[in-house]
């Protein structure tokens, strides 16, 4: 199966239909297969974009598809590992463990950076690619947090809606790959705020 997915199809912030809730697949298709590649495809021509960040998930609405599917990168630090671990109706089963402040980014989020608070430990309960229940005890903080981050985006959330009024809580990607703290008023008028939530 081959997509045809770029960067060019991944929303970014403010896209109103990152903010919606996905809906739950209840049969694995050809359709949701597609979906799949079509992801992947986009994610990995993002990264190939980038040099200085990894394609590290993605969920499906970030494709402006609202259904209930996540990617996962199998290894984190080997760029040449394209592999994703796919995971369908993803669900949080348990929090555990310390909630821990620590730097998040977005494939739908340009640029910025924000702390946002997690709980360290996740139970997590999916459905494989081949129809099995899959159950993840996260093996450390960095996946708990992006267990909790891909969980957030089929239910509508974006990592910047945790963090909506912390005025200190963001950064911007420079050229050079280093993260520097950004004016809040700087993000306010990028739109990629959920003021009116509030």
């Amino acid at each position: 199966m081959k997509s045809e997915y770029t960067k060019k199809n991944i929303l970014v912030l403010p896209h109103p239909n990152l903010r919606k809730k996905s809906v739950k697949v209840h049969v694995i298709t050809e359709e949701t297969l597609q979906l799949v590649e079509n992801m992947k495809a986009a994610a990995l021509d993002w990264e190939d974009s980038r040099p200085n960040e990894v394609a590290v998930a993605l969920a499906a609405v970030q494709i402006d598809a609202l259904e209930r599917v996540v990617i996962i990168r199998e290894d984190f630090d080997d760029k040449e590992n394209q592999r994703f671990i796919v995971l369908i109706n993803p669900e949080v089963t348990k929090y555990e463990g310390d909630i821990v402040t620590d730097q998040e980014g977005c494939l739908s989020v340009k640029d910025v950076y924000g702390l946002v608070p997690r709980y360290e430990k996740v139970r997590v309960k999916a459905v494989s690619i081949d129809g099995h229940e899959i159950r993840i005890k996260s093996p450390s903080p960095f996946i708990a947090r992006i267990l909790q981050h891909e969980v957030d985006h089929t239910n509508g959330k974006c990592f910047v809606d945790h963090i909506t009024r912390d005025e200190k809580a963001f950064s911007i990607l420079t050229k050079n790959g280093e993260l520097e703290p950004v004016e809040y008023e700087k993000v306010v008028k990028m739109g990629i705020l959920n003021l009116k939530e509030e």
